[in-house]
């Protein structure tokens, strides 16, 4: 290969920053050190291929538009839905990718430029998946938090549950609902439920 990938050098550091960019909305339920940007997508890149999956649609796709929906919150950080009622001119998010993907190879360019745009779009059946497993990723956080004592957190919790569109995500999302967080750890103790 003989291209210059420096472009893509450059936005592998840029992207680390969202391993240190807090999802802000979580201050406001109290949370004292939310989830990071680059925790969220890991779990919603799971999430998505597990909706995915269960609707038919293709798992891998699904996990790729998830592990890429907040890339552009390198550039702008994590703007909660408070602070976009007084952003003015909002930055579209595929004009974020365009900037973001400039100079780089242009076979990179254009599959994450389509991406992100597929993504926005919801126009595929993937990018309605990705999208259900954000806000049933937001959802499982809120539960943990609340099991911290974020009592705040539920505010979360319903407003993710209430916008799950898909009919896996919704059964996912009883299903959540009617876990405990730490079940899994009991299950794998062969402890009895309480």
């Amino acid at each position: 290969m003989t291209e210059d990938l420096s472009a893509v050098a450059n936005f592998l550091y840029e992207a680390g920053t969202l391993k240190h960019t807090a999802r802000t909305g979580w201050w406001m339920a109290g949370v004292r050190q939310p989830e990071t940007v680059a925790e969220h997508s890991w779990r919603t890149a799971l999430i998505a291929t597990i909706i995915a999956k269960l609707e038919g649609a293709d798992p891998a796709r699904a996990a790729f538009l998830a592990v890429w929906h907040d890339t552009g919150e390198t550039r702008t950080g994590d703007v909660n839905h408070l602070g976009k009622k007084y952003t003015a001119g909002e930055a579209d998010p595929r004009d974020i990718t365009a900037d973001q993907v400039a100079g780089m190879p242009g076979i990179l360019a254009e599959a994450l430029t389509e991406l992100l745009a597929e993504y926005e779009a919801k126009d595929s059946p993937e990018a309605i998946c990705a999208r259900d497993a954000d806000k049933l990723e937001c959802m499982i956080q809120g539960i943990e938090y609340k099991a911290q004592g974020y009592e705040n957190a539920q505010r979360w919790i319903d407003n993710s549950r209430g916008r799950i569109v898909t009919k896996a995500g919704n059964a996912m999302a009883d299903a959540v609902l009617k876990t405990g967080s730490l079940d899994w750890l009991r299950l794998a103790l062969s402890e009895k439920q309480g």
